[in-house]
């Protein structure tokens, strides 16, 4: 090839080099970007690990923790009710006082100190580390995932957890700071941990005998929905890389926690990369996709 073929040629590429540098560097796109000196803006509907903030510019966001999911304490719909069942079996509360309803009230008062912990730790400009991922959520305010850092330099995931105010649950990714996906799970793990040994929080009322046997009824409850509700056919194939977690569960097979884990390691080129993900393997890839596409 000749020096004014070779020119020609690579004028015709000009076009698509955008797409070509994002195929060479996929995690281009999806770089963390960084808004310093933001506000809390109060609202009385924001919890722990959900809540709404203004940036420098003026720019208003809801904000979805990564990492750490806050007791709900505004139960609006079922589905609200069945998510605050499964947090009371998570800390092992679910029988404190006696019943369901001196559990619930428990479980509530700990997911309103969980927003009161926000105000406090947020009265001050903090910086928010985000790539604007859809948190989905309430309709009327549409979430992103982010990371926080008070002004004193905390995670507010890390905080959160530590003080007993929520579990090391949920959507997760690679931080600012370099440290993994997996790393920064495993840290919000170990601040679980200190948190259960200390009495920390909603801990302090653990029945730890009968914990296990409540995480394992959660876990028969889910299974149970999956046959009820009839899961493993959606009305068509779903876009791995848009679905909500709501739309990913509704597949046999896919649970909370495996829908956490597909939503954490978008974007996917085709649907046999769901085998990255950990929990899926051959077996399980060959039920769930014929419900999946990549556009």
């Amino acid at each position: 090839m000749d020096g004014v073929t070779r020119t020609l040629s690579l004028l015709k590429l000009l076009p698509l080099l955008p797409l070509l540098l994002l195929l060479a560097a996929p995690g281009l796109a999806a770089d963390l970007q960084r808004i310093e000196q933001a506000r809390l803006i109060p609202t009385d509907w924001a919890d722990g690990d959900s809540f709404r903030i203004e940036a420098p510019d003026g720019e208003q966001l809801t904000l979805r923790l990564y990492g750490a999911d806050c007791i709900e304490w505004h139960l609006a719909d079922e589905t609200d009710a069945r998510r605050l069942r499964a947090q009371r079996r998570y800390f092992g509360v679910s029988a404190w006082g006696g019943g369901p309803q001196t559990s619930i009230q428990l479980a509530t008062e700990h997911g309103a100190l969980a927003g009161q912990a926000i105000a406090e730790l947020l009265d001050q400009p903090f910086t928010v580390y985000t790539t604007f991922a859809d948190g989905r959520g309430d309709a009327r305010y549409k979430r992103v995932y982010a990371f926080v850092e008070t002004a004193d330099g905390r995670d507010l995931s890390t905080e959160l957890v530590r003080r007993g105010l929520a579990r090391a649950y949920g959507v997760s990714r690679a931080t600012a700071d370099g440290s993994s996906r997996d790393d920064y799970r495993e840290q919000l793990k170990d601040a679980e941990l200190v948190a259960a040994q200390a009495g920390a929080g909603i801990w302090a009322y653990t029945d730890w005998d009968a914990l296990p046997e409540e995480r394992q009824a959660q876990r028969r409850e889910e299974a149970e929905y999956d046959i009820a509700l009839g899961k493993a056919e959606p009305a068509g194939a779903i876009d791995l890389n848009r679905a909500t977690r709501g739309e990913l569960m509704s597949i046999r097979g896919v649970g909370e926690v495996t829908a956490n884990r597909i939503i954490e390691s978008r974007p996917y080129t085709r649907v046999d990369d769901l085998l990255k993900v950990n929990g899926i393997g051959p077996a399980t890839l060959k039920k769930i996709a014929p419900y999946l596409r990549v556009e």
